[in-house]
């Protein structure tokens, strides 16, 4: 296959976005973002959308192109990113895919996981003990019932939780065991590329990065955002903690070290999700772009 697409990864706030347009700009080639968290046009100072510089520096797909009111699915995202990629490789033989969301990067390289049919008396009875005993109900259970991807699971996601415990529970085995063993084809060869640095190091880039986020008006982002609180799309750090802010239950000093900590949980799990791809080349964060390019032209070049 002559077609090649570059995919950055690793964990937030580690410089993904700098490396994806320097890479685009080397290869004259367009960016995918598989960020799920950026793919909404409400939220922009929470997700780290890049910067409208940034943007027009090279050419961006699926940043803020759905509204938090759609029920936009990891399978809506597979089939409009592939049609995209088709139409990019038309005309150029590089794309450029980047974003720290490990589930929507798999679903590029490798196509859906095929799940068993859950019966419907399972669905109610995860949920209805979901909602007499709340989220810790769920996370109990899943560390039962599938310890591996408790281990990489958003713990703070209900309807991640959910889905896996339901198909551990009815299927009687662990929802993990289910992932990764499709092997779609796909019309291009990946190249796999991770930034990480030593976790004081991330985690002193994250804690940065919020209080950045602070000052640049999360606070009054989130307030817009409040009457849709419990939409699916705002289940997510930055938001959450700052809705508890909101309805009283929390000090404002409280909830900005919330997301600092839950966002730092959420950069472990997302380099331990990473971390599983053997075939990804990992890079110091400092490392000299050039240093990058010329690996990537090395194996455009083996092919």
């Amino acid at each position: 296959m002559s077609k090649f697409l570059i995919c950055i990864l690793g964990p937030t706030a580690i410089g993904k976005t700098a490396l994806s347009i320097q890479i685009a700009n080397h290869f004259e080639c367009e960016i995918i973002s598989c960020d799920s968290r950026q793919f909404f046009k409400e939220m922009s100072i929470g997700t780290a959308v890049p910067s409208q510089e940034e943007l027009a520096s090279a050419k961006h797909h699926f940043i803020q192109n759905k509204s938090i009111v759609e029920n936009y699915t990891v399978g809506d995202f597979e089939k409009e990113a592939l049609s995209k990629l088709d139409e990019l490789f038309l005309t150029n033989d590089f794309a450029v895919l980047v974003g720290g969301s490990g589930l929507y990067l798999n679903t590029i390289l490798n196509g859906l996981d095929d799940f068993p049919e859950i019966e419907l008396s399972v669905r109610e009875e995860v949920k209805s003990n979901y909602e007499k005993n709340g989220i810790s109900y769920l996370q109990t259970e899943l560390e039962i019932h599938d310890p591996i991807y408790y281990s990489i699971v958003a713990k703070e996601n209900p309807q991640r939780m959910m889905r896996a415990l339901e198909v551990s529970i009815g299927s009687g085995k662990p929802y993990s065991s289910y992932l990764n063993q499709k092997k779609n084809q796909r019309n291009f060869t990946p190249i796999l590329i991770g930034l990480e640095a030593e976790r004081p190091i991330i985690y002193d880039r994250i804690n940065q990065r919020v209080t950045i986020m602070m000052k640049e008006g999360l606070l009054a982002e989130t307030e817009n955002l409040f009457p849709n609180k419990e939409l699916n799309a705002l289940q997510t750090v930055g938001y959450r903690e700052l809705f508890d802010y909101l309805e009283g239950k929390t000090s404002l000093d409280f909830a900005v070290e919330e997301i600092k900590k839950n966002t730092r949980r959420f950069a472990k799990r997302q380099l331990t999700w990473f971390k599983r791809n053997e075939t990804t080349k990992w890079f110091d964060f400092l490392t000299n772009k050039e240093e990058i390019i010329a690996f990537i032209t090395s194996k455009i070049n083996n092919k």
